[in-house]
C-alpha cells in the first residue's frame, strides 16, 4: 500500500509545476498583445501628426486671396505648384486614414480580446487550481485513513498478545482472562472496521486521481493550448491588418503623386514667358533713328543776347545721278529745347477766385525777354552734366504719386497696362448692368402679376425699387461710356504693329550753308515763347543730317521727373509753349518754379509745356526736395 506513495507526490509536484509555467507563459502572452496594441496606437499617434503637420504645410503655402497670388494663378508653374499642394493636401488625407483604420481595426480589437484572454485565463486556472486542491484533499483523506488502520492494527496485535498472556497465566483469574479476551477481539474489530475505511478511501482516491490526471487536468490543459493558438492566431492577424491598412492607401497615393506629377509636367515654360510680356506690356512706340544734329553750322551763327537765330541753307547741286538739288535744315530738337528753354516771357495769370466762371483770365502783355546766356556756356553746362533719363525711366519714377488712390483712369499706367486695366473695368461695368438688368426685369415681371393678381400684393410697392434701379442702370451707363471713351483715346494713341517696327533710312549729306538776309525776322517768326526753334513748313524736300553717336542719347531721352503736380484750376494755355490744365490732372513736374511764376510740367511723351505755378499743387520726390 505503500508503494504508489512516492510516485503520486512526484506526479502531484510535476503537476503543480507544470501549472506554474503554464500560468507564467500565458501572462507572459498577454503582455505582448498588450505590447503590440500600445505599438499599434503609437504608430495611429505618429500617423496623425504626420498628417496634422503635411495639412499645415499645405494650408502654409495656399495661395492667399490677394492681387499677387491672383497675378501668380496666371503662370504655368504657380498652378503646377498649388495643384501639388492639393495634392499633397490629399495625401495627408490618405495617412489620416491609416492612423483611424489602426484604431478601429486593431487598437479596438485588440484592446477587448486582452480582456476576454484575460478572463478566460483566469478561469481556466482557477478550475486547474480546483481539481489539484480536490485531488490534494482527497490524498489527505487516504493518508488519514491508512494512519488509523495502521494505528488499530498494532493495538489489535497488542491486545492479542495480552490475551494470550493471560491466559496462559495460571494465577490469573478467570474474569481476568475473559475481560481480556473481549478486549482483544474488540481491537480485532476495530482494526477490521479501519481496514475497511482505509481499502474504501483508496479505492475513491484511484478513481478520482483517474479522472483527475486522465480527464480533468487534459482538458484544462487542452483549454489553455486552444486559448494560446487563438492568441497566436490573432496576432497574426493584426499583423496582417497592419500592413493592408498601408497596402488599401498605396493606390489613392499613387493618384496623388501621378497628380504631383502630371501638374509638373503641365508646366509651359513658353506660355509663361509669353504671359510676362503679355502682362508687362507697355505699349510705348520704339523710338526712331537718331537724326544728325549739325553743331558746327549753329557755332557759326551770331548768337544775340535775346534770341539765337536760324539759318537757311542754301541749295546746292548734288553729285548724285538723279542730279536734283537738296536743302536741309537746323530741324528743332530736343538738345536745341535743353540750351534755351526760358520759361514764357509773361506773368502767369492769377488763379481764379472762387466766384469767378471763366478759368483762363486774359493774358498779359509780353514783357521785355530777358537774357540768355550764351550758347557755348549752355553747351558746356550740358556736356558736363550727367546723362538725362529715358522717357521711359521718368514715366517709371512718375508713378510714385503722392495723392494717395491711382487716377481713376489708369493714366498713371503704360499704354497698354492702361488698356488691359480699362477693359477689365469695363468688362465688371457690363456685369453689373446685366445684373441690375435682371433684376429690374424681375421686378417688371412680378409688378404685372400684381397688377393681373391684386390680391397677390400691391403693384405700387415695386415702383420705388425699379426707380432705384433705373438709377442705377444709368449710372452705370454714364461710368460705361466714360471708361470706354478713356479705352478708345488709348487705342487711338497706341502705335500699330507696323508703325512701331517702321524704321527710317537714307544717305545724308553735309553742306554748308549761310544764313539768309532777313535773319532777324526769320528767328522771330519760328521762335516759340519757350525759347526753342520750330519747325518751319516748307514744300522743299527736308534733308536729314547725319547722326553723331555722342549725341544720340540726348535726342531719345528726355528731362527726368522731379516730382508730381494737381491742377487746382483749369487753364486753357493759349501761348505758345504754354500746356492746357483741365481741373483735378495730375501731371508730372520736370522743372521747377524759377521765380517767374512758371512751372514746367509733362503730360505724356509728346506733349510737356508751362503752367502757372498758383494754378497747380506741386508734391516734390523726397530726393529732390533732400537735394
Amino acid at each position: 500500500m505503500d508503494l504508489g506513495k512516492p510516485d503520486t507526490l512526484v506526479k502531484e509536484q510535476q503537476l503543480k509545476d507544470q501549472f506554474e509555467n503554464l500560468e507564467k507563459h500565458t501572462q507572459w502572452g498577454i503582455d505582448f498583445v498588450e505590447r503590440y496594441t500600445k505599438f499599434v496606437k503609437e504608430r495611429s499617434e505618429i500617423e496623425l501628426s504626420y498628417a496634422k503637420q503635411i495639412r499645415n504645410l499645405s494650408k502654409k503655402y495656399q495661395p492667399k486671396k490677394n492681387a499677387k497670388e491672383e497675378e501668380e494663378g496666371k503662370y504655368t508653374w504657380c498652378r503646377a505648384f498649388f495643384v501639388s499642394l492639393n495634392e499633397l493636401n490629399d495625401y495627408a488625407g490618405q495617412h489620416e486614414l491609416i492612423a483611424e483604420n489602426l484604431t478601429s481595426q486593431i487598437i479596438a480589437e485588440l484592446t477587448k480580446y486582452t480582456q476576454d484572454l484575460k478572463s478566460e485565463r483566469k478561469s481556466h486556472f482557477q478550475d486547474g487550481r480546483k481539481a489539484q486542491q480536490h485531488i490534494e484533499n482527497s490524498w489527505k483523506q487516504l493518508e488519514q485513513s491508512k494512519r488509523n488502520f495502521e494505528r488499530a492494527c498494532k493495538e489489535a496485535d497488542r491486545a492479542q498478545q495480552y490475551f494470550e498472556k493471560m491466559d496462559a497465566d495460571i494465577n490469573v483469574t478467570k474474569a481476568d482472562v475473559e475481560k481480556a479476551r473481549q478486549q482483544a477481539q474488540l481491537r480485532h474489530q476495530m482494526a477490521s472496521d479501519c481496514k475497511s475505511e482505509y481499502s474504501n478511501y483508496l479505492q475513491k482516491f484511484n478513481q478520482e486521481q483517474t479522472e483527475h490526471y486522465h480527464t480533468l487536468i487534459p482538458n484544462i490543459f487542452q483549454k489553455l493550448q486552444e486559448m494560446e493558438e487563438k492568441r497566436i492566431e490573432r496576432m497574426g492577424e493584426s499583423m496582417k491588418t497592419f500592413a493592408e491598412v498601408d497596402r488599401q492607401i498605396l493606390p489613392i497615393v499613387g493618384k496623388c503623386l501621378d497628380g504631383m506629377t502630371k501638374a509638373a509636367e503641365s508646366i509651359e515654360p513658353k506660355t509663361d514667358s509669353a504671359q510676362v510680356v503679355e502682362s508687362y506690356k507697355s505699349g510705348f512706340e520704339p523710338p526712331g533713328d537718331v537724326e544728325f544734329e549739325d553743331y558746327g553750322q549753329a557755332m557759326k551763327r551770331t548768337v544775340s543776347e535775346t534770341s539765337l537765330t536760324n539759318s537757311r541753307p542754301d541749295t546746292k547741286a548734288d553729285k548724285s545721278s538723279k542730279g536734283k538739288s537738296k536743302l536741309f535744315f537746323f530741324k528743332k530738337n530736343k538738345l536745341m529745347s535743353l540750351l534755351t528753354s526760358p520759361a514764357p516771357r509773361q506773368p502767369p495769370p492769377a488763379p481764379p477766385s472762387p466766384s469767378t466762371v471763366t478759368p483762363d483770365p486774359c493774358p498779359a502783355p509780353q514783357t521785355p525777354k530777358q537774357p540768355k546766356e550764351a550758347l557755348s556756356h549752355r553747351l558746356n553746362d550740358l556736356m558736363t552734366s550727367k546723362p538725362k533719363m529715358h522717357c521711359l525711366r521718368s514715366l517709371r519714377r512718375g508713378l510714385s504719386l503722392k495723392l494717395g488712390a491711382n487716377p481713376e483712369d489708369f493714366s498713371h499706367l503704360p499704354p497698354e497696362q492702361r488698356r488691359k486695366k480699362l477693359q477689365a473695368k469695363i468688362d465688371d461695368i457690363n456685369k453689373d448692368i446685366q445684373k441690375e438688368m435682371d433684376q429690374r426685369d424681375a421686378l417688371t415681371k412680378m409688378k404685372d402679376v400684381y397688377v393681373k393678381n391684386p390680391q397677390m400684393g400691391d403693384p405700387s410697392s415695386v415702383d420705388p425699387r425699379l426707380a432705384e434701379i433705373g438709377q442705377h442702370i444709368d449710372k452705370l451707363q454714364s461710368e460705361l461710356q466714360k471708361f470706354e471713351g478713356w479705352l478708345a483715346e488709348v487705342e487711338g494713341r497706341m502705335p500699330t504693329r507696323s508703325e512701331s517696327t517702321q524704321r527710317h533710312s537714307a544717305v545724308y549729306e553735309t553742306q554748308n550753308s549761310t544764313p539768309p538776309a532777313n535773319n532777324n525776322s526769320c528767328a522771330q517768326n519760328r521762335e516759340s515763347p519757350d525759347g526753342s526753334y520750330t519747325e518751319e513748313q516748307s514744300s522743299e524736300p527736308q534733308t536729314k543730317v547725319p547722326t553723331d553717336p555722342e549725341f544720340d542719347e540726348f535726342d531719345e531721352e528726355m528731362l527726368p521727373t522731379i516730382g508730381t503736380c494737381k491742377a487746382l484750376y483749369p487753364f486753357e494755355g493759349h501761348n505758345e509753349g504754354t500746356l492746357a490744365l483741365v481741373e483735378g490732372e495730375v501731371l508730372f513736374v520736370i522743372e521747377e518754379d524759377k521765380g517767374d511764376g512758371w512751372t514746367r510740367v509733362r503730360r505724356n511723351e509728346e506733349e510737356e509745356g508751362y503752367v502757372p505755378t498758383s494754378y497747380v499743387e506741386v508734391f516734390l520726390d523726397s530726393n529732390t526736395k533732400d537735394s
